[in-house]
């Protein structure tokens, strides 16, 4: 398989918030890089053209946008 991230990514297991309009659910982050994450969630979700990646634990937040998504995954780009 060939690699296409810019920067490695490093596996993690933290509980993160996609934030939008005010309102949101709860995630799983399970890997992270300089440049995107990806993310489990509960379902199918349909998700905006940008939200933010709320890491508590981290105390960090990013602006994202979806760039692909599988059942109950989701990859992001980070802003």
């Amino acid at each position: 398989m060939i690699e296409r991230r810019g920067s490695p990514r490093q596996r993690v297991y933290k509980r993160g918030t996609i934030a939008f309009n005010g309102g949101g659910f709860d995630c799983t982050v399970r890997n992270l890089s300089g440049g995107g994450a990806r993310i489990d969630v509960e379902g199918p979700v349909r998700l905006p053209e940008h939200f933010m990646l709320v890491i508590e634990s981290d105390r960090v937040m990013h602006r994202c946008r979806p760039i692909w998504s599988s059942a109950q995954r989701v990859g992001v780009a980070f802003e």
